[in-house]
């Protein structure tokens, strides 16, 4: 068996999507902006710009772009995205503040920002709690554990009962150390009684590619970014981290279904610093979320394999708290620490 790829430094939003979103849904969306805008008064004086800390193309961008798009019809103003990457999304997260006290800033961002980095990395740039106030999350994804097509397990109990056979080769490949399935796959380990050797890739694209090829026996990764693959018949998943079976994957249990008291998810959600008045970024949290209850909207962000969310200021900041009281003792329990 080749030798795995590694990499033991970055939290990063890992994962990225099939790169497209229907015609149908962009098409919908393009006539919804089309309405007239919104006749309250806008919450900003001046132009809005929507930091995100990952490339083009991804899941983050793409969701922060269509919200933009939206925004700009509603709030009467202009909405620019910048995509300001590096270090698994801490560059924007460290410059948000900075820009804030000259313009109107929003930052996309995920848990692996927000509440993985501050635990693994000994400065990470920023603090969480205080440099940031919640604005509006805006979608959710799923985990799923994964084998190789032809891999002869079938099914969760099938990985039990290969574990007992094969009780030292519980090796499982996540797109980064330190990233969510990382963790994630820590605590799949504890719940079936045998902690697995996890292998950090270089992002999902290598990890997919020795999944399929037989190189990894198991991964766990972002249900949106193996789905295709399941679907294309090259990889097979046996599990999702829902408390609900997915609607896009109706015969794949979740965990729980199998026997696994596991359940989890990851969410993109809108943040402002701390230096923005509380009462605009409170009005934004409710813009954002009435954007996000757009029927076409909801549909663009389905077509990504993605959850969509309402949830304004509040909600949001209660979604995070509940987060870091499920996350934080799983990373602090691996005594993961990562370099800069």
């Amino acid at each position: 068996m080749r030798k795995h790829s590694r990499q033991r430094a970055v939290v990063t939003r890992e994962t990225t999507v099939r790169n497209w979103i229907s015609c149908a849904a962009f098409a919908a969306l393009a006539a919804a902006s089309a309405a007239p805008a919104c006749a309250q008064q806008a919450p900003l004086d001046g132009a809005l710009t929507i930091v995100v800390g990952y490339p083009p193309g991804g899941s983050s961008d793409r969701i922060a772009r269509l919200v933009a798009d939206r925004l700009k019809d509603r709030l009467g103003v202009t909405v620019v995205v910048e995509n300001k990457t590096g270090a698994g999304g801490r560059i924007a997260a460290q410059g948000l503040h900075a820009l804030a006290a000259r313009q109107n800033v929003l930052m996309l961002a995920n848990p692996a920002v927000m509440v993985v980095a501050p635990l693994v990395y000994a400065e990470p740039g920023y603090d969480a709690r205080r440099d940031f106030q919640p604005v509006s999350l805006v979608s959710r994804y799923k985990f799923a554990l994964a084998v190789a097509a032809n891999s002869p397990i079938r099914d969760v109990a099938g990985l039990r009962q290969w574990l007992r056979d094969n009780p030292r080769q519980f090796s499982v490949g996540v797109p980064a150390t330190g990233s969510l399935p990382h963790f994630f796959a820590l605590m799949l380990g504890r719940q079936i009684g045998q902690e697995p050797e996890v292998v950090g890739y270089r992002g999902s694209a290598p990890l997919i590619s020795e999944l399929i090829g037989g190189v990894l026996p198991q991964a766990v990764d972002t249900l949106d970014t193996l789905l295709p693959q399941h679907r294309a018949g090259k990889i097979r998943i046996l599990a999702t981290s829902g408390d609900a079976r997915d609607p896009l994957l109706a015969d794949v249990p979740t965990f729980r279904e199998a026997g696994v008291d596991l359940a989890a998810d990851g969410w993109n959600a809108f943040f402002a610093s701390s230096a923005m008045a509380p009462a605009k970024a409170a009005r934004l949290g409710e813009d954002i979320a009435a954007v996000m209850r757009e029927p076409a909207m909801q549909q663009a962000v389905r077509e990504s394999y993605l959850e969509p969310v309402t949830a304004d200021a509040a909600a949001t900041g209660r979604e995070l708290d509940a987060y870091r009281a499920q996350w934080e003792p799983a990373v602090k329990a691996s005594g993961f620490t990562a370099t800069q």
